[in-house]
């Protein structure tokens, strides 16, 4: 195993995932930039740097070969808006999917249905406003730079009710298509790819460690605790407070460039899991635990504001998610964000990593990813190593997986611990 590359001098990022205050997402539809710019104010006053943003692709491109100039000028508002009150923005490119409900165009469904991942006329349309929603945000100096969806690969997913199967070979392909689009619009911005831990923790799916690690400016993860590890070992565990800086060492381990930047684009206090008491809690620990991760570029926490008790629907959960309430009001977790934010000021920059737990995969991509899911045996070993003060990682090992193949969740791939 090669020797541990020493720290580089750091300065993480803090932001935040808006969902506007009033009318949720569905405030594309007759945007209120003074309402949005109260929002972004509130966001920078507690620390943050920058925002993520989500326009709908429903409404950039609802016909193929559609696509709303008026809709792209309302996102090049939002970035403006986000300048004057000092904060960077990225903006999602794609969204088909937000908070549980799903915003694929009606061109792609029922009598039009096609797969948006493999049809090639769909391909190409998808690209086409990929590059221009980038070309007309690539004059902002305050772009930092363009997601690929919001967990847009929720869409290939086995346990999706009507999923668009795809190979890991097309997946790669539909994905550095995108990514190239933004690319050749605005050049060497932080343009990743936002998939959610299906992506990582899956046996059968189709969009890969592999390609989230390599594809894109950063190693994208999005980190919930309501994945089974708050259900499975308790809201105030060890595991939950160190399931985000689990995952991003996880994909590290995935990792071909030793200074690839992480990115936390997405973690927060689900409810359906934490007691609202421990919630400060977890916020601190959380942020805490993660600066501990060389490597880290930024934390963007889900999310501004509480959706409204007004809209119908969501899952609870999702009324309670916000750092700020549906009124603007900061809430007990947003206080603790924004102090974490000014207790990373004086963190120091993290050692290199000690224990390195081994995950087994092979060169075939559908192999024993579930073995480093909540419960799995990677999962375990890398928890055991935390509570006794290790700082562990994760190393992939690609030899020898099919000898070692066996029953993922009790130990079948490799959890054996080597010193880095």
């Amino acid at each position: 195993m090669s020797e541990a590359l020493a720290p580089l001098p750091r300065t993480v990022r803090f932001g935040v995932n808006h969902t506007p205050r009033q009318g949720w997402f569905h405030s594309w539809l007759d945007l209120d930039l003074d309402a949005v710019g109260e929002d972004l104010a509130a966001i920078a006053a507690i620390g943050a740097d920058h925002v993520r943003i989500f326009p709908l692709w429903t409404l950039l491109q609802p016909n193929r070969s559609l696509i709303r100039s008026r809709a792209l000028d309302d996102v090049r508002a939002v970035v403006d808006v986000a300048a004057g009150v000092g904060l960077d923005v990225v903006v999602d490119a794609l969204q088909g999917h937000l908070s549980s409900f799903d915003f694929v165009p009606s061109w792609l469904t029922s009598w039009h249905r096609r797969n948006m991942f493999t049809d090639p006329e769909v391909v190409a349309s998808t690209a086409r406003l990929v590059g221009e929603l980038t070309d007309r945000l690539a004059g902002a100096p305050n772009l930092l730079g363009m997601t690929i969806g919001n967990e847009v690969n929720q869409f290939s997913a086995s346990n999706h009710p009507d999923p668009d199967p795809l190979s890991p070979s097309q997946a790669e392909a539909w994905t550095r298509t995108m990514l190239d689009a933004a690319e050749e619009r605005a050049p060497g911005l932080l343009h990743t790819v936002a998939n959610y831990d299906a992506a990582w923790l899956l046996d059968d799916h189709a969009f890969t460690p592999d390609q989230s690690a390599t594809l894109g400016a950063a190693t994208v993860v999005h980190s919930w605790v309501f994945d089974g590890t708050g259900q499975r070992y308790g809201g105030r565990s060890h595991e939950v407070a160190h399931r985000a800086e689990y995952y991003l060492e996880l994909a590290r381990g995935f990792s071909r460039d030793a200074r690839r930047p992480l990115w936390l684009q997405e973690v927060g206090a689900p409810r359906n899991v934490l007691e609202e008491a421990d919630v400060p809690w977890f916020v601190e620990r959380t942020v805490a635990n993660v600066l501990d991760c060389p490597d880290l570029w930024g934390v963007t926490w889900w999310c501004s504001h509480d959706v409204s008790e007004d809209l119908a629907d969501f899952p609870p959960l999702e009324h309670t998610l916000g750092l700020f309430d549906a009124q603007g009001r900061l809430k007990p977790a947003g206080a603790a964000f924004r102090d974490a934010i000014a207790a990373a000021a004086e963190a120091p920059s993290p050692a290199p990593r000690g224990t390195a737990v081994e995950l087994a995969v092979g060169e075939d991509p559908l192999l024993h990813r579930s073995a480093a899911a909540p419960g799995g045996s990677v999962f375990e070993a890398w928890m055991e190593a935390s509570r006794a003060g290790e700082r562990p990682t994760v190393h992939v090992l690609r030899e020898h997986a099919q000898a070692r193949a066996g029953d993922s969740r009790t130990g079948g791939a490799a959890a054996t611990r080597a010193a880095r």
